[in-house]
Order: C-alpha cells, then structure tokens, then sequence
C-alpha cells in the first residue's frame, strides 16, 4: 500500500513499550500500546466528503444499490465462514502467508498467527508486538521475514519512530524463528536501503534469497539518497539467519542523472508516479521469471541467477496507470497482471467519475522465448459493482485459482471487496463470485477494507484492514477443480508451480 509515494517527514516519539538491547519480540499476552506508524504508509485519518457524495451513498444504500454500513454482501456462490476480529493489535491489517494448518498475518504493529486447520472455526495462535509499517510477511521453512518501511530509532520489536533524517534511524527487514508457531522467536536484521516496503523470496534449500522492494528516496535522508533505481537482495543461510545480510543492489533502471533511468512521473507524464525503486515483485522460480511492479514503470527480469536478477522487457502506461503496485503471473507464464494503486489506496476510485480503466488491472499478455520475451497489453478488468464515494477502492492484492487450462484469481479491493475474476481470454475479463462489506460510514472517506485475498487450500482466506481475518468458501464449477491442488507453504508473491508441469 502506497498513501504518499513523495519523501515523508518522520516525527519521533517516546517508545511505547520497554526500551531493550538488541533483538526484542513481544509475544502479547495484554493489548500492546498503539505503535506510530511512519506518516505516509499509514492509511489516512476518516475525510468528510461533500454533503451530495454523503446523500448519494445514503440514497444508494436506501435503494439497495449497495449494502449498507457494516452488512455483508456477496453472490450466491461465496459462503462467508468465519471472521476473527482485531484483538491485541490494534494497527491496520497488511499481507498474510501460509504454512501447512497456519496462516499469518501481518499488521502494522506486528503479526498474528492462526490455526486454520478447521477453516470455519479459526483460531489464534500466537500474536506479537513489532511495530514497523507495514510488516509484509512471509514464511519460507522454519522462518518469518517481516518488512519495516518506517524510520526507527533501532532495530529492536521496542523501537520508537525517528526521523529518517538521522543516520542512526532503522529500516529494513526482520526474520524470525517460527519452529514453534507458539513462540515466534526474533533471531536477525538486516537493514536496507529505504528500509524494505514489501520483499518477496527466492527459497532455494541452503538459502533464502530475498528481494527488497523500496523507494522515496531524499537528499536529506543519509541511508536512502537517489538514484533509488533498484533493489536489495539479502542472502539468509537457512542454518544461521543471523549470518543474513544485503550481497547486492542490482541497478534496474540505468540512466544518467541523479534520478536515474525510471519514469520520469510529474510533470512529464501527469498523474503518474516517479520511479524510485519498485512497490512489489513476483517471482516464478519454476520458469525463471520475476515482474516487478515499480511505480511509474512495469517489469519483466530473469532470475536464473537468483544473486543477480536481470531486466528483460520494461512497460509504461502513461495514460491510465498512476502507480504500478503488485503482479501475477498466469500459471503458464503468458501472461501478468499488473494492478494500479491509483490515489495509493486511500480514495474512492471505483465510480463513474475514475472510470473503468484507470485503478484497475491491466492485462498483458508475454511474447517471444526466453530473453526476447515482450510484454503485450491486452485489457484492464476494474470491478463491475458501485461503490459508494466514501469507500477507498481500487486493485490490490490477489492470488491466482489453479485450475488447469483457466487463469482465475482472487483479489482484493480495499473496500470494494473481494472479487474473483476470469482472464483466460486477456481481452475479455469477466468478474465471476464476489464479497464484500458496505461503507464503513456514510459521510467521512474512512480507510479500510480487504488488503489482501488470497486462496489457499480450497478456501480464500482475506485480512481486512478494519475488520479482521475473513475465510470464504467458494463453490462454483468453474473453481471447484482447485479444490484438488493442496500446497504445504505459500507466499504470493513467491507463486509455486502449482501443477508441476517441468516435472515431465
């Protein structure tokens, strides 16, 4: 999620919880005290909208246009089993990974896990208190990695918020031990320049190679100057994590200048974000591949060599993408859809005054064979059902449904919901099954909704930023074949080879 992709200033403040040396986990057994996310990454404060968008959400809700605050709705063949609400920690709700029975869920003051071995009773097994917007997550083993993108006075789980104008300021990524799912323990650091957005992991059996998303960077900033123009990558040797640390920075985008070789944003191209570093990638370790989604600029990159990704094809949509914010491969790797966080996650983009093209996906299909691959684009899909003016809306993350010869996938739009969408025909995209709650309120634009959706193991498990941990049951002939794939871990961004097609 992207609220301000401009340098932020960064407020220091006292701690919250017991200053400690070194390396500090809190397992919490209380309520923790509210941690400070850094000013930009953090959704934004309830807006009072104008009195006609409050009458029009009020109007539609009364002609059953929308649900209303709080109701749920979805279409018939989605079954909403079970929600665990927020509990000890209190902070927004971010990405979630999985492992075996478990799930795990990052929040910008830390991390919960969860017991989903019975999806429709979930329990929580373990939360722990480690402030630092926004604690992308994932698991590869028996670790965690956990990204902090705000500037803190330490490395510590006990950190306090310190301008990231000071060279002692912290950001970067966490690992932990996760062998007993109980007990998460906190085991290394490592820090990244501009501190680590989202990472995403190229696990191979001795290591863990992982892949540092960042950006905004400043002059005045002594650990994050531009160019910003590419990525960290942090060997972690699976026996000693505390040996993990950065072995590359490869440049993805050459260019003169102190700015780099990105897209240039403001005011060349109007309304679209200057690149300076990328939001998010994907990986496909079965065919070699990566996209990366980096604000102003769309990627395709081989990592046949995992220490040194290399830039193969490189998109711009200077018409209807404003900032490129995730992908996914199709399960044949024809094909990437790339999402556009259009007004970074905290405006109401799903109306007729934005239009269907632009906060939307956009569908492109890869041509040619190996380095001569091309991205093509085909179509945006943008879904289909109004929105109220008061919801925050517009693509995030989603997961794709394996089912051989379809390319589905699950995704989450903030307030919009959940939806579960076909592009098998990439010029035709078409949403199938859909969840959703209605606004939050009906006269302030108040942030919230499904940050992420993803499906696992025949169901679709979703942390929304408000409301908690939602898990969804989908029944539909067209996805009921997935229900046959089962994985032992997954992490999105690291997708798997779900049907094994390089075995034969």
């Amino acid at each position: 999620m992207n609220l301000s992709p401009t340098p932020r200033t960064r407020r220091r403040r006292l701690a919250t919880v017991a200053a400690a040396a070194g390396l500090l986990a809190g397992l919490l057994t209380a309520a923790p005290a509210v941690a400070t996310p850094d000013p930009g990454d953090s959704p934004k404060s309830p807006s009072a909208v104008s009195r006609s968008d409050a009458a029009k959400t009020r109007s539609a809700i009364e002609k059953g246009d929308i649900p209303g605050p709080g109701v749920v709705d979805h279409s018939d063949n989605i079954q909403h089993l079970a929600n665990i609400p927020k509990e000890a920690l209190p902070g927004t709700n971010s990405d979630l990974a999985f492992q075996g029975k478990y799930a795990f869920a990052g929040n910008y003051d830390g991390f919960r896990v969860f017991d989903i071995s019975n999806p429709k009773r979930p329990r929580t097994v373990a939360q722990v208190l480690c402030p630092g917007s926004q604690n992308d997550i994932s698991v590869s083993g028996d670790l965690l990695f956990l990204s902090t993108d705000s500037s803190r006075s330490d490395n510590s789980c006990a950190s306090a918020t310190q301008p990231a104008t000071e060279k002692s300021s912290w950001e970067g990524m966490k690992v932990f031990d996760i062998s007993d799912k109980a007990n998460p323990k906190y085991v290394a650091a490592v820090e990244t320049a501009c501190g680590s957005h989202t990472h995403t992991l190229v696990p191979e059996r001795r290591n863990v190679y992982v892949y540092v998303s960042s950006y905004g960077p400043s002059d005045t900033f002594p650990d994050c100057k531009p160019p910003h123009d590419g990525i960290s990558v942090i060997k972690v040797p699976r026996k000693a994590p505390q040996k993990a640390a950065v072995i590359d920075f490869p440049v993805l985008f050459p260019g003169e200048g102190p700015d780099g070789g990105g897209n240039p944003g403001d005011p060349t191209n109007p309304g679209v974000s200057k690149t300076t570093g990328c939001h998010d990638i994907t990986v496909l370790p079965s065919e070699d591949l990566a996209a990366g989604a980096c604000m102003g600029d769309g990627i395709l990159f081989s990592i046949r060599n995992p220490e040194r990704p290399r830039v193969i094809d490189r998109v711009q949509d200077n018409v209807n993408f404003a900032f490129w914010h995730s992908a996914t491969f199709n399960q044949r790797a024809d094909k990437v859809v790339f999402t556009d966080e259009l007004g970074g996650g905290g405006a109401a983009t799903c109306n007729d005054e934005v239009g269907p093209d632009r906060g939307a996906d956009g569908i492109y299909d890869v041509t040619g064979r190996g380095d001569k691959r091309k991205l093509s684009f085909r179509s945006y899909y943008k879904i289909p059902r109004a929105q109220a003016d008061t919801e925050n809306c517009v693509a995030h993350n989603g997961s794709l449904i394996p089912v051989k010869g379809k390319d589905l996938m699950v995704q989450a739009w903030y307030q919009g919901g959940v939806s579960v969408w076909d592009f098998t025909n990439s010029s035709r995209p078409k949403e199938i099954a859909y969840f959703e709650r209605g606004p939050l309120s009906t006269d302030t634009l108040s942030v919230g909704g499904s940050w992420s959706a993803y499906y696992y193991n025949g169901y679709i498990y979703s942390n929304d930023m408000s409301m908690g941990f939602d898990v969804l049951k989908l029944d539909d002939r067209r996805t009921d074949p997935a229900k046959g794939v089962r994985l032992d871990e997954l992490n999105v961004q690291t997708q798997p080879d779900y049907f094994d097609r390089h075995r034969h």
